[in-house]
């Protein structure tokens, strides 16, 4: 069973569901410590103070915010606390809007809601009401201590709580160096660019996609483990420098055709492959149907 993070409710107008919050994430990392290459010691980390280089006891260290270069405002735990939302454990649904509207680049952290056995019906209704309408409940909900936007919404048989960045924790886009929408692409090229995602699309299985970085990586790990091996230092080759590419004039067209081609063999090697498979599918059904005819006939005659 899912570790709850808090249990409150769900305030839907007058409707009060009891829920019990708990993350949607899993995060298999592989935790890397750093280590003395000499020994194999734990690296321990001080606080020291930048001027003197002495370190600081836990009692002396405050926060601070630097108004100025080398110039602090000191706040205590008190005048943290003064300014801190109220602790409160009820997701109180503001509003609703069309989920389509709201921005996937908004998407930060998604939990779980999952009923308490006396708000199975509410939290059912709520469910398929939200489901029906393609909406989102738009709330403000405090998780220790910090007060997040957060968007309601069904996923499968689960009301998926969604945390939201503010708009103004997106950086804006102005100062990127991006093409103008007047800059219209040659049509051959357009046609051939159609073309290719066409060839390359597929149906979204996510369940078939791995870490392979991680998996590898812990597969490497397995392998030095049963061989007795200690760490050793890697050398990685210097990373060449880029080039500069004023000088390196790429025919778009040309190389949207070749992808298109090596599309088009990789599909039609995917449809070599299926239909193998079919009829051998269909000569292994023939041979055991056959086999039972067979064996029936020898049945009738030995009665």
């Amino acid at each position: 069973m899912a570790r709850a993070i808090w249990k409150g409710s769900i305030a839907f107008g007058l409707v009060n569901i009891p829920v019990a919050l708990t993350s949607a994430e899993s995060r298999p990392d592989i935790q890397l410590h750093m280590v003395d290459s000499s020994n194999h010691a734990r690296i321990r980390y001080e606080r020291v103070n930048a001027d003197t280089g002495e370190e600081v006891p836990w009692d002396r260290m405050v926060k601070g915010y630097e108004h100025e270069d080398g110039k602090f405002i000191l706040l205590s735990s008190d005048d943290l606390e003064s300014v801190q939302p109220e602790l409160t454990k009820t997701i109180e649904i503001s509003e609703f809007v069309e989920l389509s509207e709201i921005d996937p680049i908004l998407f930060d952290k998604p939990y779980f809601l999952e009923p308490e056995k006396r708000g199975k019906k509410a939290y059912a209704l709520l469910r398929e009401a939200l489901r029906k309408s393609d909406k989102a409940g738009i709330s403000r909900v405090v998780i220790r201590t910090r007060e997040y936007l957060s968007a309601m919404f069904v996923r499968d048989e689960v009301l998926v709580l969604m945390l939201l960045r503010f708009p103004q924790e997106v950086k804006k886009i102005s100062s990127l160096e991006l093409p103008s929408s007047d800059e219209k692409p040659v049509k051959k090229e357009m046609d051939l660019a159609l073309r290719l995602i066409d060839d390359m699309t597929e149906k979204w299985e996510p369940d078939e996609i791995h870490d392979e970085y991680r998996e590898s990586l812990m597969a490497f790990i397995e392998k030095k483990i049963s061989k007795g091996d200690t760490v050793s230092d890697v050398k990685h080759p210097d990373d060449s420098e880029d080039s500069d590419d004023s000088e390196n004039v790429v025919d778009l067209a040309a190389y949207l055709e070749k992808s298109v081609k090596q599309a088009g063999k990789k599909t039609s090697t995917k449809k070599k492959t299926a239909k193998k498979a079919t009829k051998a599918a269909a000569k292994k059904t023939a041979k055991k149907n056959a086999s039972k005819k067979s064996a029936k006939g020898k049945s009738k005659r030995s009665a």
